[in-house]
This record gives structure tokens, sequence and C-alpha cells, in this order.
């Protein structure tokens, strides 16, 4: 198949032409650093036997209807996660299907409302999923009494991901600490605050892979807390968590597959990941984080509609422990894709 690969870069006027020195670079070790993850899917699609067109894209997305256009993909792998550095994933998949563009991963509207931490905690509310309480604060909204929620909370950007604003001062335990934190996420990410209840229990990642009938859970992976060097609210995915290696080490903080679970809980997790999905119109591949509580209830923490699919990472190494090697879980990523759009 033709298939090109749109993601956002700081290039801003780099070529396809460039992009594949730059991924043949970072694949050989020449820069020193891990390949940038467009450029390993880009590998495993070659190794697939695909011819490639690498599209990044900086700050006029139209440059991706532009070389779509004139080099006319079977396919568009979207690894696209904003432009300008703006959180404008749900763009991309709105481009493509403006033109006609097939395209891998979720549409716009599960982009959109995965993102919104309320939206879809009342969506998945709605669907007898259970998610911890909330209230949310307007950027220049002021918090004049304690919400009817139960202390600690954990307070976040209420549209961010990848841990972004999420550290250990997060979590408050009375009102004056969360004014404190709530007026930070407010100037420092210029959007609304959400604080949630803090769930004790065990951080747990079910990484997704297919649609309706084909829709399969992979093994779950864990975030292990070193229980002697981090208190209970301590033990969450901070940024520092999850992207700082030094950090881990120091505070004893590891990713691995989930420690068992019992055969309850572990049903009771994969029938909420499909629901979960179907009712955030979720497509291709996504991510459900979950607290296990150690009663074994099951709370959804967040839903990922366009989680990170580098090697080594969460969603890929549940595949690969699943019996998909990295180039075959970019190909079953690709073969999802062509059949949800044959079906339609």
């Amino acid at each position: 198949m033709r298939i090109a690969v749109v993601f956002d870069t700081p290039y801003a006027k780099w070529t396809p032409e460039q992009h594949r020195q730059q991924m043949e670079d970072e694949l050989a070790g020449k820069t020193g650093q891990e390949a940038e993850l467009e450029y390993q899917v880009g590998q495993a699609l070659i190794e697939n036997r695909h011819e490639i067109l690498l599209v990044g894209v900086k700050d006029d997305a139209r440059v991706v209807l532009d070389h779509c256009v004139d080099w006319k993909p079977d396919l568009v792998v979207n690894c696209a996660e904003g432009i300008s550095g703006a959180p404008y994933d749900y763009l991309f998949p709105g481009l493509l299907e403006s033109a006609g563009i097939h395209y891998t991963g979720s549409p716009p509207l599960g982009l959109l409302v995965s993102r919104d931490k309320a939206m879809s905690k009342k969506i998945l509310a709605y669907h007898g999923i259970q998610v911890p309480g909330f209230a949310t604060w307007a950027p220049n909204e002021v918090i004049t009494k304690a919400p009817p929620l139960r202390f600690p909370l954990i307070v976040k950007p209420l549209a961010s991901d990848a841990s972004e604003g999420i550290a250990q001062a997060s979590v408050v335990g009375d009102l004056a600490e969360l004014k404190e934190r709530v007026e930070f996420v407010q100037q420092r990410f210029a959007q609304s605050a959400i604080a949630e209840e803090f769930i004790e229990g065990r951080e747990l990642y079910a990484s997704v892979i297919g649609n309706e009938a084909t829709l399969e859970v992979l093994p779950l992976t864990e975030l292990v807390f070193d229980k002697d060097k981090n208190a209970p609210e301590e033990r969450i995915a901070t940024q520092s968590t999850k992207w700082q290696e030094p950090y881990r080490r120091r505070k004893g903080i590891r990713y691995q597959f989930a420690r068992p679970v019992s055969a309850g809980a572990k049903e009771r997790i994969e029938a909420i990941c499909r629901t979960a999905c179907q009712a955030l119109w979720l497509r291709d591949y996504a991510r459900i984080d979950v607290r296990l509580a150690d009663n074994d209830e099951v709370w959804v923490i967040e839903a990922n509609a366009n989680p990170y699919i580098a090697r080594g990472h969460e969603v890929a190494n549940a595949a690969d422990k699943a019996g998909m090697p990295y180039d075959k879980f970019i190909q079953r990523i690709v073969n999802e894709a062509v059949a949800r759009h044959e079906r339609a």
C-alpha cells in the first residue's frame, strides 16, 4: 500500500525527503537519542513492504492535504498530536475526512471528547462506568466554597494529556490547597481546571486494539510504586513519573506488566474497556487508564484516544506481550483501519 505518515514537527519547511533522511539517521543511532514515534512507525511500515511518505506539520495543516492530493495515499497513519504546540489533534482527521482520505485512529469527535476530562467522565458514567466524582472551574472562575467531594482531590488541567500539569502538588487535602492548585492550573495552562476525588489503588493501563467484534484488550500494564518511598497520595502518574527515568529510579517507580488480578476484576476491566471505546467513539487503538481498588472495584480515570505507541512504551509493550512485535502491531492498526473503511 501507499501510506502517508502524518505528524507534528518543529521543522516548519522540511520536505518528506528531509524527514526520510532524519528517520534513517535516528534509527541508525547517529543522533544519540531515541527515534521519534513517526519514524519508528515509518520504519515498521517499510518492514511490512509498504511505500511511505513522511508528512510533517508545524504551523500550516494545509500541507497535509497538499501532499495527500498530490501523492494519493491508500491510507494515512495519523501520528499528529497538535499544531504549533496547541492540542488540536482533532484537526487532522477532520481535514482528512473533508477530502475523503482514509486514516488510522479515532475521528475528531472521539479525540475531542476523550481530551475533555469532564465530558468524557459524564459520558462514561451515563454508560454505567464508575468514575471519580469531580468538579471543574473555568479559566477565570474563583472558588468560593469547597465542592461536594471527598478530599483528598487531584487537580489537573481539563484538556491536557501526557500527564502535563500533574505533580505531587496536584493532590490537595483541603480547600486552601485546592484554591492554590486550581489557580496555578488556570494561570499556567490558560484553561479550565478539574479536581477529581483521589482513588487509592493500583494504577493499571488497558491498551485496546481493534473495532467492534475485533476489539481486543491487550495484557495489562501497571505503574508500580515503592511503598517505602511513596505515600498513597503520591502514587500518581506525574509528568516526572511518565517522562523522567532518573526520577523513577530515585523514587523506586517502574512500569511493568501487571501483577495478577482476580478473574472477576479482569473480566470487568475488559468489559469496561469495550464499553468505553464504543461510548467515546474510539477507533483502531486506544488506552484506558484505570484504578483497581483493594476491594476489586474498577474506576476509570481517563481514556486516551491517541496514546503514545512508540517501542518500549505501554501500548507497544502490551501488543508485544500479546504476540505482536512492533512491525506486526503497526500492521494490525493498518489492517483494522482498512477493514473499518471497507465496512463503511
